[in-house]
């Protein structure tokens, strides 16, 4: 194991070989801090000293690890960290912004990467300190420009692998916040696949690698071209045999009678509403017919049961202060009644 043994204004190479890694009973991760027995010596082909440890014993987390913890924990349960909140990249973006040193190899392989992907992509570079102090406040400043002056379709955040110390502007408060305000969808790609830092949690996407992130940024302009050209061919397809369907459809309406002879069609309706017409001449008349052969029964009827048609056979009505007299006891001597016969009436005493 290579590793390297820093505090507060010093650091030292250390060097643990496989024979004694084998005895640890933890795994070493950035910003432990821990106790080493060993013996230091110089490595003669660089000239520098270093540390061969025999031994080395866990003692505590170390502080930057427990402040990561924490502000990790902090911004998780503020929600910063949801999948709700995340944004979908773009399509096909025409403008990469990257925000990462303007040195180094990271560039040079989003650069590399994105153009081989996509020769016509525009890369806008806002160059970023990644690693000191006042680098977390420049990043967040930074991500804030992109966004206000609408620099690029899609940001991408990255840098080298690291220490934990070497990648802390990453796990800065400010660095999370600015990127979970972005409105600009981000893409994290920051240290190496196994490094995971609080921005990789906040950005919309995470990459392992600088040209991961490129990758993910950019489609391939060939595979788009290839779908392009498949489709093209397939609507060709389509087009021609829907011509060829519409051309049947059309030969068959020519072939049809109603554009041989207009007319038949129409004919055929007068002669249907003619039909129709009769047929209802001869209902109603058979209705007309029924009907007054009923209204015939009733009136005869009614004439048979008629009081008038009794007086013409002789018998006559006697009223009584203008009712109609049924019984005899009805009347008594001297009141004045009306006979009422077929051709007239008259008035009558009682004796």
């Amino acid at each position: 194991m290579y590793f390297t043994l820093k505090d507060e204004k010093s650091l030292i190479k250390c060097v643990m070989f496989k024979g004694y890694a084998s005895n640890l009973t933890f795994i070493p991760k950035d910003g432990m801090k821990v106790m080493i027995l060993g013996t230091v010596s110089v490595y003669e082909r660089d000239g520098i000293y270093q540390i061969y440890a025999k031994a080395m014993q866990e003692d505590g987390i170390g502080d930057l690890h427990a402040q990561y913890e924490k502000l990790k924990a902090k911004l998780e349960s503020e929600g910063l960290f949801d999948n709700a909140h995340k944004k979908k990249l773009p399509f096909m973006p025409k403008c990469i912004g990257v925000l990462t040193s303007n040195t180094g190899a990271v560039i040079r392989d989003i650069i590399n990467v994105s153009t081989r992907r996509n020769p016509n992509v525009y890369i806008k570079l806002l160059p970023v300190p990644v690693q000191g102090q006042g680098a977390a406040e420049k990043i967040a400043k930074a991500i804030e420009t992109m966004n206000d002056k609408k620099l690029a379709d899609v940001i991408i955040v990255a840098r080298g692998g690291g220490s934990l110390e070497d990648l802390w502007p990453f796990n800065e408060e400010i660095v999370a916040r600015a990127i979970y305000n972005s409105k600009l969808p981000i893409i994290s790609a920051v240290g190496h696949e196994t490094d995971f830092t609080i921005a990789d949690f906040a950005s919309d996407l995470r990459a392992p690698t600088p040209s991961a992130a490129a990758e993910l940024a950019v489609p391939q302009i060939d595979e788009i071209q290839e779908k392009i050209t498949s489709y093209e061919y397939r609507f060709k397809n389509a087009l021609v045999k829907k011509v060829e369907f519409m051309k049947l459809r059309y030969q068959k309406c020519m072939a049809s009678k109603n554009f041989k002879d207009p007319m038949q069609k129409l004919n055929e309706h007068y002669i249907l509403i003619d039909k129709t017409v009769k047929r209802l001449e001869f209902i109603i008349s058979n209705k007309v017919k029924d009907e007054k052969t009923k209204m015939i029964k009733v009136i005869s009827k009614l004439d048979a049961l008629s009081p008038l048609k009794t007086l013409t056979r002789g018998y006559a009505i006697t009223e009584h202060e203008g009712k109609i007299v049924k019984k005899a006891e009805d009347l008594k001597t001297g009141d004045k009644i009306k006979i009422i016969f077929k051709d007239g009436s008259k008035n009558a005493q009682i004796t």
